[in-house]
């Protein structure tokens, strides 16, 4: 019976660099196939993964992952407000599943300058806001400062407000808010501190950012009443069963609304990116696949002589089918040795130079992102192996079908 050293040998052998036949530029192909295959589907991959968290990171960045609100605020931005004191509030602080809690409250309003007027949604934020996505989206000046024992009146306004509107850095705005039981309206004289632009037209065609505390006093609210309290959680994948959780504890007049719920349009145009990903990596698996068949079957056509020796020899099915795995192996590591180099390289390039730009109104963001864990790069390496070697067992049949008699008579 041959050894695993024999089948090597004789693998080595016809994998010589000076051989001459007829397989050589069908080798090629193959390399580059499995080659494209690899670098395309780490590419696609990393887009999807990168689209994904860059645009939920937006929109958690500017809302939380969770809101508690009055089961009224609903379908309004305006309604009861929300006692900070409670029991259940406080015990928020202390949950694991939860890394951020902060107050916020909205309302409407109309913005007016001296030849322009637009409704906007005044969404008012205190000392225990996250400002951290907003700090890195602005385009100029600075977060407004909610620390003073006064109400600030320096407000945030998105780039697209403020060019509607005509406003420049440290402008005054004013903004008029009406209640439901008042005739008349009443303003709030406020300085433009600075400019952000998410690229989400959500916020960016409505909201300014300011002291939560002018809310308040338009409201009538003490200070420990808000409109709304929005929880960040430390595992973002399990927004549905945290939330589902924290339903069977709050009081019988609050509701929870996921960011999934609030913004469907957006993540369901994500999840489809997920459909999108498994037809690309179905159809290049094919691709190679059909490439490596073919491949193996010319290099087993062209060694058919061999075959016959081997086989009278003495040599059996298992050890011959070995030889031709052996070679095909090779084949299909240094395509992907190549696929993985390129990809790699095109993913470093497109993270750190943004070359690939995108009209942000359409995408969300203004550039391709792109994003791959360690664990998914060994994850679709290790499913392109898997999925080879039993590609490659087909044409390997073919092998048991040679006989000796007739592969060493046209020899």
């Amino acid at each position: 019976m041959a050894t695993p050293k024999f089948a090597y040998f004789i693998a080595n052998r016809i994998s010589g660099k000076g051989a001459d036949n007829l397989s050589r530029p069908v080798v090629r192909i193959s390399v580059v196939s499995i080659a494209l295959s690899v670098m395309l589907m780490l590419i696609s991959v990393a887009i999807v993964v990168g689209f994904k968290h860059s645009i939920s990171d937006k929109v958690t960045g500017f809302t939380s992952h969770l809101q508690i609100v009055p089961f009224d605020n609903n379908e309004s931005l305006e309604g009861q407000p929300v006692d900070i004191t409670s029991e259940f509030v406080q015990s928020l602080m202390t949950n694991p599943k939860i890394s951020h809690v902060q107050f916020t409250a909205k309302k409407a309003g109309v913005a007016k300058t001296e030849d322009q007027i637009q409704g906007v949604i005044f969404k008012g934020a205190g000392v225990d806001y996250d400002s951290t996505f907003l700090i890195s989206s602005l385009t100029k000046g600075h977060f407004p400062n909610f620390n003073g024992e006064q109400k600030t009146n320096e407000v945030l306004i998105s780039q697209t407000l403020a060019n509607k509107l005509n406003l420049h850095l440290n402008d005054d705005l004013r903004i008029w808010f009406i209640e439901e039981d008042e005739s008349q309206a009443r303003g709030r004289k406020l300085t433009v501190s600075g400019f952000f632009n998410t690229s989400l037209e959500e916020f960016d065609n409505a909201y300014l950012i300011g002291d939560i505390r002018h809310i308040q006093k338009l409201n009538g609210w003490t200070d420990d009443q808000v409109g709304a309290i929005e929880i960040d959680l430390k595992d973002p994948d399990k927004i549905r069963e945290t939330s589902m959780e924290l339903y069977k504890e709050i009081p019988y007049n609050l509701n929870i609304v996921t960011v999934l719920d609030a913004f469907p349009q957006i993540f369901d145009w994500l999840d489809l990116l997920d459909m999108n990903v498994i037809v690309i990596l179905t159809l290049l698996a094919l691709v190679a696949s059909i490439t490596l068949i073919s491949t193996l079957l010319i290099i087993i056509i062209e060694r058919t002589n061999m075959v016959g020796l081997l086989k009278a020899l003495g040599a059996n099915n298992a050890t011959i089918q070995r030889i031709f795995l052996i070679k095909t192996g090779r084949i299909i590591l240094r395509g992907m040795f190549w696929g993985n180099l390129l990809g790699l390289a095109f993913i470093f390039m497109q993270q750190t130079l943004q070359l690939i730009k995108l009209p942000p109104e359409s995408y969300y963001i203004d550039y391709v992102p792109v994003e791959l864990s360690i664990s998914a790069f060994f994850l679709l390496n290790i499913g392109v192996l898997v999925v080879t070697f039993f590609v490659l067992m087909i044409p390997a049949f073919t092998i048991t079908h040679i006989m000796p008699a007739k592969a060493l008579r046209y020899a």
